[in-house]
């Protein structure tokens, strides 16, 4: 009787046990993807709300992410050049959501390139072809895109094949994206030499900017572009923190981990954060974060974060591939302490 009473407990056990197991996977925020070939887009929605679309208009020159939202809903990406709002800056028009490129491929520009320049300058300047989408994973707790894209010169040729897998997570007010992109010399070696401009980067809301009184051009109420001599700075929030200590302007150039923006956006109070991975070029990378929105890692650009004291001129071999590992994380609800950053990032290195 004794061993049929521990068997039936035993039995009871491992029942409530799958329950809760099962109840737990079925309780995570669900990914799914739309789809939308012919509006160059897939959005990535969370509990059937807009997180993030991956999008390859061809007036942007590059695949991005855009817009990207918080776990309540607020738009954390700059709207302008593809959906201006007020009170934005209008600058920098090839700064689109997140993005992934570099200044100096092979002496062509790819970082800087939009419609903005001038037909006549077009011959020194790459473009960012999508190609087609590998993969997608919908599931509980996380998504998978899969993409190809090609890095082409402007006579059309391609310098670069570009694999990249996109890894969404949500875990309750905190929001995830690994971006994993692998870079193989299809046109020959390519030489990336030394440049600022570069490589993993965000546009930021106006809100999450650093305070500033510079003079700038900015969108006024019916979109139209505006001087603006004398900034108010109202509602303008941001504020840099990196892994090293170093905080606001002074963390440009800096080598870091990581680097966490923070500000408060209406009523909601966000921490957007970078991490870089320990198998990647240069790690711990230099930031190229700039007050006014740019928020950029850059393990390529040696020679001017260092002032000439180092250079790099980074080759990838005829044929051979470069793998760049990154993760931002855009939490709600206040800023994220050291000892929890850390963890984020101590998860993303033991992933990839």
């Amino acid at each position: 009787m004794k061993l049929t009473s521990i068997v039936i407990v035993l039995t009871c056990f491992i029942s409530l046990y799958n329950v809760k197991a099962e109840t737990g996977k079925k309780s995570g925020l669900t990914f799914r993807f739309n789809v939308k070939e012919d509006e160059k887009k897939v959005d990535v929605l969370i509990e059937g709300k807009l997180f993030t679309s991956y999008r390859w208009p061809d007036n942007v020159m590059k695949p991005v992410l855009y817009p990207v939202m918080s776990s309540e809903g607020t738009e954390i990406t700059r709207g302008y050049p593809i959906n201006p709002r007020p009170g934005e800056r209008v600058d920098h028009p090839h700064h689109v959501g997140i993005w992934f490129n570099y200044g100096d491929v092979n002496g062509f520009d790819f970082w800087n390139n939009s419609p903005a320049i001038s037909p006549d300058k077009k011959n020194g300047y790459g473009t960012i072809k999508h190609v087609k989408i590998n993969r997608l994973e919908e599931g509980n707790g996380k998504g998978y895109l899969e993409t190809t894209s090609s890095w082409i010169d402007p006579s059309g040729k391609q310098i670069i094949e570009e694999k990249t897998e996109f890894h969404f997570i949500a875990e309750g007010k905190t929001r995830i994206i690994d971006r994993i992109a692998t870079l193989t010399a299809t046109g020959g070696a390519v030489m990336m030499k030394d440049n600022k401009e570069g490589v993993f980067a965000i546009r930021v809301a106006r809100q999450l900017e650093l305070p500033s009184k510079d003079e700038v051009i900015m969108t006024d109420a019916q979109g139209n572009p505006t001087n603006v001599k004398k900034m108010t700075n109202e509602g303008v929030s941001g504020s840099y923190r990196s892994s090293e200590g170093i905080k606001d302007d002074a963390v440009w150039s800096t080598r870091a981990k990581w680097m966490d923006l923070n500000g408060i956006i209406g009523n909601e109070k966000i921490a957007l954060i970078i991490c870089d991975h320990p198998k990647n070029q240069s790690y711990p990378t230099f930031w190229h974060a700039r007050g006014y929105g740019l928020f950029a890692a850059n393990p390529l650009g040696w020679s001017i974060f260092t002032k000439g004291k180092e250079s790099l001129n980074y080759i990838v071999p005829a044929g051979k591939s470069v793998i760049f590992r990154y993760r931002i994380i855009v939490y709600s609800g206040g800023d994220l302490k050291d000892a929890e950053i850390n963890a984020y990032s101590d998860d993303f290195a033991k992933r990839y």
